[in-house]
């Protein structure tokens, strides 16, 4: 894990800059499916990152224990962190697979585009040990709906023919994450949105993923050159509606 933080490190600036946050009704589907409101609850956030999730849940109510093995993520996270006024956030760097966290604490835990990175069996049993008896986990990822917008899947595809590590929806075999094995009792939703969003902060997203960061500098900025000359003569005005949906897991 500590090999992970520091590819995720070497594009922190990225990824607090490009990623999407997560629409309201993801949220609103967290408080039905799970049963606990966010306003007071205590969350432990796994690999929360720079903190895009962590902040949503603190505007809403939430403590946060943030946790994640990178610490240039985990100092762009505090930056960020605002000022007073909000739920007390301990920012802890750590392995989501042994967390480092007091039994029985929870009555959250949340893995915001992160789950994948961990052991199915390791990390599920660490998040049973840190929930409360009537807690919940919960699994989010922000997705690209490729097949809802010709532009997309033509982008997507580029990606996967040139970038040796890409995993995304070009990919034959891709799939959601297999979060829902790992439970005993689960739910899940599809939750639909779209992002609005220039083609600069679209290309910040890009240089983000991890598929991204194993290429060397010059590479990379060639890959996001190519696609940039592409989105800019699809989208001269610079605006792109990004068709997206979000896949929410929660168990017991």
């Amino acid at each position: 894990m500590r090999e992970l933080g520091g590819v995720f490190d070497r594009v922190a600036d990225a990824y607090d800059a490009g990623r999407p946050s997560y629409p309201d009704e993801m949220y609103r589907a967290v408080c039905e499916l799970t049963g606990v409101e966010l306003d007071g609850a205590m969350t432990v956030d796994v690999g929360a990152g720079t903190g895009i999730l962590t902040r949503a849940l603190r505007a809403r109510g939430s403590q946060v224990i943030a946790v994640d093995p990178g610490a240039g993520m985990l100092a762009r996270l505090l930056a960020r962190a605002g000022g007073g006024g909000q739920p007390p956030l301990a920012a802890v760097q750590g392995d989501g697979n042994a967390l480092p966290v007091a039994d029985g604490v929870a009555d959250l835990v949340t893995y915001g585009q992160s789950w994948h990175w961990l052991d199915p069996a390791a990390s599920i049993a660490e998040a049973r040990r840190v929930l409360r008896p009537r807690g919940a986990i919960v699994g989010c990822w922000n997705l690209h709906h490729a097949a809802q917008a010709r532009w997309l899947a033509d982008y997507e595809a580029r990606l996967a023919e040139e970038v040796p590590a890409y995993w995304g929806p070009a990919v034959e075999e891709w799939a959601v994450p297999p979060i829902a094995a790992a439970f005993e009792v689960i739910e899940e939703r599809w939750i639909p949105w779209t992002r609005l969003v220039g083609i600069e902060d679209f290309l910040l997203d890009l240089r983000s993923h991890s598929y991204m960061a194993a290429l060397s500098p010059e590479a990379a900025d060639a890959l996001v050159e190519r696609q940039r000359a592409e989105l800019r003569r699809e989208f001269p005005e610079g605006l792109l509606s990004v068709p997206m949906r979000v896949y929410l897991a929660v168990g017991r």
